[in-house]
């Protein structure tokens, strides 16, 4: 196919179009240094420029206080689902964990390699399909933290509002919907996300932490595995991944400049949402959403057809219109569709009008 789809995938997930072009241009020789990013040395001074605007950016999106440090690191979210207990829960301490999915579930599984994990609330009896209110957390006022993920992408369940956590630091795995939405930062401990999503290529994880939280680290953590070192090294202990922070640097920018930052950014997300649903809703139960009203994801819009066979022609009929990446995780089967900040709403309008033409040919 020569000419771009519209990429509905969960991710590595569409990027802006302007992005692209951007770095398509400065491909070859980056602002006049004669060779391309991937090949520029990460002490150099425009590579160092390059992480420090990106810094600059999430901290001006999302109005960072100044007690909290971003941090570019590697191995995705699950290298955090490590080094979140490693570095914040002591030894003997638990820590609390709500379960909304299956993101959840590996970062449970993982904390519970280390120490103790309790689970304030568990949504598993009822297949995910929602999360849960402020008065259903059975909370542990003496938990080393209290982690939560912010938005489900295989579920795609999403909480609206952060849980409330009392003095006990709130941790959330954010990776697919950071900066699709304004956030209060200060009331978290760490935030983590995985830049694939909404911020960037794969190859970059944006880590968030409060500074009080490093007095928590213990002294036998291996460097790599330690948020200290990272934070006293601004992010270069070893070989950053350079370029996935350059296009992270553009995207933020992108943000920005041309979207208008977060808060016009998530009114064009909740759009986009409302769109899709109403097309869901309005099917007749041709189409059967995952998640309750109440907790739907306005990243991943996922639903079900009366039987996988229809599905999996829907997909396939989907891709022949340009319309990639619809098919559900593996996992859970179904449709889903990934609807980040830099799905254009004319992919939301050509989805809606090839379900609506789908159905109309099943009658």
């Amino acid at each position: 196919m020569s000419q771009r789809v519209y990429n509905f995938s969960a991710g590595p997930a569409t990027l802006p179009s302007a992005v692209l072009k951007e770095a398509h241009q400065e491909f070859l020789s980056y602002q006049g240094q004669g060779m391309s990013v991937l090949e520029m040395s990460h002490r150099s001074k425009p590579i160092i420029a390059v992480f420090e605007a990106a810094e600059a950016n999430i901290r001006e999106l999302l109005n960072i206080p100044k007690d909290y440090h971003v941090l570019f690191l590697q191995g995705g979210a699950r290298m955090q689902f490590a080094m979140i207990p490693m570095n914040l829960r002591a030894a003997g301490q638990s820590a609390d964990y709500v379960l909304t999915g299956s993101w959840g579930e590996y970062a449970i599984k993982e904390a519970k390699r280390l120490g103790d994990v309790r689970l304030p609330w568990d949504g598993s009896a009822d297949n995910f399909t929602r999360v849960p209110k402020q008065a259903e957390l059975d909370l542990d006022s003496q938990a080393a933290y209290l982690h939560f993920t912010s938005n489900e992408t295989i579920q795609g369940v999403e909480f609206s509002t952060e849980p409330e956590s009392g003095s006990v630091p709130l941790i959330c795995d954010m990776s697919s919907d950071f900066m699709s939405r304004p956030v209060d930062v200060s009331k978290y401990g760490l935030i983590y996300a995985g830049a694939q999503k909404n911020a960037g290529p794969a190859g970059a994880t944006i880590v968030i932490i409060k500074d009080e939280l490093l007095k928590r680290i213990p002294g036998n953590l291996p460097d790599m595995l330690n948020y200290q070192v990272h934070v006293d090294k601004s992010s270069m202990y070893n070989t950053p991944p350079v370029f996935s922070v350059y296009i992270i640097s553009l995207v933020t920018q992108w943000l920005r400049e041309e979207m208008g930052g977060l808060d016009a950014m998530y009114q064009q997300n909740q759009a986009k949402a409302d769109q899709l649903y109403q097309a869901i809703d309005g099917s007749d139960g041709f189409y059967q959403a995952h998640a309750e009203k109440a907790s739907r994801s306005l990243m991943n819009v996922t639903w079900r057809l009366p039987s996988e066979e229809l599905e999996s022609a829907f997909a396939t009929a989907a891709l022949e219109q340009g319309l990639s990446g619809l098919k559900g995780h593996r996992s859970v089967g179904g449709i889903r569709a990934s609807i980040y900040n830099a799905m254009e709403p004319a992919g939301v309008d050509a989805l809606c009008q090839f379900m609506s033409d789908f159905k109309a040919k099943q009658a």
